[in-house]
């Protein structure tokens, strides 16, 4: 963001942001505040804080529209409704009540320079391609997850009609883009398919946004109560519906001396806590302090990153740069052939193994624990490829070079450059009704 950074005007529309610091929020406010701290005027157009726990943070209880500053970043905070438990209805009325706050009353600022917004939020998409399209400015989707292929594959009701409705409202956002951003290259087809041409998707991936492990690991196990010489398998981040914990509920009903350990929120938990009843090797914790993360994953002997069978090449978990950071082995019970699974691969930091196969995860976790060394020596491996692949200096220059160019694009600095996305002007869809899917 050198030189013209600080006559830059930026518009980030992202439901998530902080003090979330799970998921997709932390990628949105370390953008914002990365351009701030550059010098531009930047405003982030977000909803209350909800997630991963889907309740709204007690700070904002009946707060219905507010504007604060955080970091440099003026954020204007919308009311939206907070499904505790996700059905196709429940999350229609989210993103409906997230697109109608957001359109009734958009931030209070001058003419941007630049709408960035972040997916899979279909009301965000939408938003940020209507204001774009007002102001006569480049619009820049970053897609970190497609709800389209996400409701296919959650296992909720009316799983189908929802992604029908999705796919038509993430068509719609995308193709006005100037340029659109995908974090995997899994996604690029997926892109494509919804009528954006290749030559206008880039690469931008996410960063491990968490600092290195600072204490040591044997410390933080007494702290935390874990037995010296016991397996600890942790699970770090959103309990839904496309993780299938259930998995890990049943590897700790077949082996007792394994200490599973889930940690975080999300709506599946309460079901989750029923089926696991009172299972003594299984432990449920809530969510780590922002400053004592890190050092809770590298306490764990190995980390697991699950997805249901039916889950097929979807974004990287956000976990997952995390999990590379910590130092500790990634046991991924995923589809082989998705982002996650060719992610743990490429880095070297963990195995991958088949999902929904509770024996077959025991026996992977039995093989790291019954040879130390290798499995210090994959955990070795995620801050080496964090540190070449994934250092949040690189990501932002990523995210800064797709802006840049983008500009440019509106700008008829590249002539020849696609740029029909600016030209074209539709109603917003009222697709978006009845039904929705889960989030990342």
């Amino acid at each position: 963001m050198a030189g013209s950074a600080a006559r830059r005007r930026l518009l980030l529309v992202s439901t998530n942001y902080a003090p979330e610091h799970a998921g997709i929020g932390p990628y949105a406010t370390q953008i914002a505040e990365h351009w701030a701290a550059g010098g531009a005027e930047v405003h982030v157009l977000a909803g209350m804080p909800h997630y991963p726990a889907w309740r709204v943070d007690p700070a904002y209880a009946g707060v219905w529209r507010t504007q604060e500053e955080r970091a440099g970043v003026r954020v204007h905070r919308r009311r939206h409704t907070v499904p505790p438990r996700q059905t196709a209805l429940r999350r229609a009325l989210f993103e409906a009540s997230v697109l109608g706050h957001g359109l009734y009353a958009p931030p209070a600022m001058d003419r941007p320079d630049a709408v960035v917004a972040q997916l899979p939020s279909l009301a965000g998409g939408i938003i940020g391609a209507r204001l774009a399209r007002h102001h006569r400015v480049p619009y820049i989707p970053v897609v970190q997850d497609l709800m389209g292929a996400a409701a296919r594959q959650s296992g909720i009701r009316g799983g189908d009609r929802v992604a029908a409705v999705a796919g038509a409202a993430e068509a719609y956002a995308l193709r006005r883009a100037t340029l659109v951003g995908v974090i995997h290259e899994t996604f690029v087809a997926k892109v494509a398919a919804l009528g954006v041409p290749e030559e206008r998707i880039r690469l931008v991936p996410n960063w491990s946004h968490v600092r290195s492990p600072s204490r040591p690991r044997e410390e933080t196990r007494a702290r935390l109560g874990w037995r010296p010489g016991r397996t600890v398998l942790l699970h770090s981040g959103n309990m839904g519906l496309k993780q299938g914990l259930e998995v890990l509920v049943e590897a700790a009903r077949l082996d007792p001396e394994l200490q599973v350990v889930l940690m975080g929120d999300g709506n599946q938990r309460q079901k989750l806590q029923g089926s696991a009843g009172d299972l003594p090797n299984l432990h449920f914790a809530p969510p780590a302090d922002e400053a004592d993360f890190p050092d809770v994953l590298a306490a764990a002997d190995v980390l697991a990153v699950t997805q249901r069978a039916s889950v097929l090449d979807m974004s990287i978990p956000s976990k997952l740069t995390s999990y590379f950071a910590a130092g500790r082995p990634v046991l991924a019970s995923v589809a082989a052939a998705g982002g996650t699974a060719q992610e743990v691969e490429r880095s070297g930091a963990g195995v991958v193994i088949a999902p929904e196969d509770p024996r077959a995860l025991l026996d992977a976790v039995r093989a790291l624990a019954d040879d130390p060394g290798r499995a210090d020596a994959l955990g070795a491996r995620g801050p080496l490829y964090v540190r070449d692949h994934l250092s949040r200096e690189a990501g932002l220059a990523r995210i800064d070079a797709l802006l840049t160019e983008a500009l440019g694009e509106m700008a008829g600095v590249r002539p020849g450059a696609p740029r029909e996305a600016m030209a074209a002007a539709a109603a917003v869809p009222g697709a978006v009704d009845d039904e929705g899917a889960e989030a990342k």
